[in-house]
């Protein structure tokens, strides 16, 4: 009985991980030692002469340690990737749902109404290809806290997509279930909900879902900028005490959870999927 394709790509990805650990693992073993040291190596007090990333091994030994009290405090510059994730999460949260809570009515006034999907058109073409980085030397001046700049530059970066889509999603009704609704004579606020929206949903959710993805990217980045707490914080602080342990773990965490947030909202927009 041949097996099925989730099963030969579950069992090709365990492949392709098994080789990719173990070339990594053997690449980067460390040299052997030797009785003598080089000019170099003497110079600097018998230090390998060269770098190597840690091999797998060494990684997975660090999550474990790193994992078994992730939300220890040992101070400003110590604590650990659960504390440090969780202020990433609710910077980008807050600037999520804040961005969320205007692009979506403001989405779909556009895709209601030509007039002013004009009028603003060309104000999102001129600010949507901005990268969210550089409004933060802005934040910081005008704002002056780096925590709330953040949460604004997440903002920033959120609403571009949420908006788009959403109007998108509201001008692509059919009119033959306008219409209907307006057969039943429903009011524009009932035909908004129970008509426009739950049509529009899956297309809302995909915007979200992109939002998402971006904001997560993006305060990794912010955070490296403004310091303080956070994952970004957290690699660039162990990049600068030259612990690529923890550098390479924290990569990994930032990509696990971005993961889980995609898995999320994409369950959510299946559910407000339909067939015509």
């Amino acid at each position: 009985m041949p097996l099925s394709i989730n099963v030969r790509a579950t069992l090709l990805s365990v492949i392709l991980l098994t080789v990719m650990l173990g070339l990594w693992e053997a690449l980067n073993q460390p040299p052997e030692a030797s009785g003598e040291l080089s000019e170099y190596e003497l110079l600097m007090g018998g230090a390998e002469s060269e770098a190597r990333v840690p091999p797998p091994s060494q990684v997975i030994a660090h999550a474990i340690n790193e994992l078994s009290d992730p939300f220890y405090d040992a101070g400003p510059n110590d604590k650990g990737i659960g504390i440090q994730l969780a202020y990433s999460l609710y910077r980008v949260m807050a600037g999520y749902l804040s961005a969320a809570l205007i692009a979506i009515p403001l989405g779909f006034v556009i895709g209601m109404s030509p007039m002013f999907y004009k009028a603003l058109n060309p104000y999102i073409q001129v600010l949507r290809p901005i990268s969210p980085l550089a409004w933060m030397p802005l934040a910081l001046f005008i704002i002056k806290d780096s925590e709330k700049s953040a949460v604004f530059v997440i903002f920033i970066c959120s609403i571009w997509p949420m908006l788009i889509n959403t109007a998108f999603g509201v001008a692509n009704v059919r009119n033959d279930w306008i219409r209907v609704a307006q057969t039943h004579e429903l009011g524009s606020l009932r035909t908004a909900f129970q008509v426009i929206l739950p049509a529009a949903a899956p297309t809302i959710l995909t915007g979200m879902r992109i939002s998402i993805g971006i904001a997560w990217l993006v305060i990794v980045a912010a955070e490296m900028l403004v310091g303080g707490t956070g994952i970004g914080y957290y690699v660039w602080n162990e990049w600068n005490n030259l612990d690529l342990n923890s550098v390479i773990f924290s990569i990994l965490m930032i990509g696990v959870v971005g993961m889980m947030l995609d898995v999320a909202l994409g369950a959510v927009a299946r559910l407000v999927q339909y067939e015509e």
